[in-house]
């Protein structure tokens, strides 16, 4: 992801008023309550091709390589009209059809063929995909791919504002250009929400906050805080925050992302 901080374009479409994130036909910009937003670039039709192009190959060779180990190793005939071909050619399909969504699961919405590419899948809210969301992707590849040589899915590449296949419509997602900085900071959110009670949004908010602190004019961040604190806890006594020092604050926010993220904070 060609992921930088700026002020999101004046021109960028905002799904509704409440709406984390703004999406332009080239970018997706996730917005921070401090007023630091993450662009991130989506990618277009020919790295897409490029990293599928190099998926096809690994998952064709490892397909390949299981059919000549059966043959070699275990004397498995490779004739579909003999009964021991099924040991061999089964598990070589598997391989085959199950390669991405196995794999997209397994590394967070990406695969050898993306990551060589430099991309990554994400939500249409800039956050991880879920399970579900990489399944209903997959199972659309069906559609995708037809009639062949992905033709329905590259010429829906071309046609739709953010260059997304028939498979990202229904599941909701993005192909978006990657780097280490935003890798780091989607794995550092899916560690914290594995670990919290909290939603994602909350989670990104409080991290946001603490990450900044330091910057943040203090009557901002002592303001902040306040507002995040009831929302987490509505039962919060906001007589009580009000008296509060910067200190408490956030030690308080920091409590909610765990010891082990407090001490980074510290």
């Amino acid at each position: 992801m060609d992921a930088i901080l700026e002020t999101p374009p004046r021109n960028a479409r905002r799904n509704n008023a409440a709406s984390p994130f703004t999406m332009t036909d080239d970018q997706l910009t996730v917005h921070s309550v401090t007023g630091v937003d993450l662009t991130l670039s989506i990618a277009g039709p020919g790295t897409r091709s490029y990293a599928f192009v190099i998926d096809w190959h690994i998952r064709l060779l490892i397909a390949c390589a299981w059919l000549l180990a059966a043959y070699y190793l275990f004397n498995v005939p490779l004739q579909l009209k003999t009964a021991g071909a099924l040991w061999s050619v089964l598990p070589a399909s598997i391989i085959y059809f199950l390669y991405h969504p196995v794999l997209e699961i397994a590394m967070h919405g990406r695969t050898p063929g993306k990551r060589m590419a430099g991309v990554r899948i994400l939500s249409r809210d800039g956050g991880p995909p879920s399970t579900a969301a990489l399944l209903l992707r997959n199972l659309f590849r069906l559609i995708d791919s037809l009639p062949a040589t992905y033709l329905v899915g590259l010429t829906t590449c071309f046609l739709t504002a953010q260059r997304v296949r028939i498979g990202d419509m229904a599941a909701g997602t993005l192909l978006v250009l990657d780097n280490a900085a935003a890798e780091q900071s989607l794995l550092r959110m899916e560690r914290l929400a594995a670990g919290s009670r909290l939603s994602l949004e909350a989670l990104e908010l409080v991290d946001q906050v603490l990450e900044r602190w330091d910057s943040l004019e203090a009557g901002n961040r002592g303001q902040i805080a306040r507002s995040l604190l009831v929302r987490l806890n509505p039962g919060e006594d906001s007589n009580a925050l009000a008296q509060m020092s910067d200190i408490n604050l956030r030690a308080m926010l920091q409590a909610h992302l765990g010891s082990g993220e407090a001490l980074n904070h510290g």
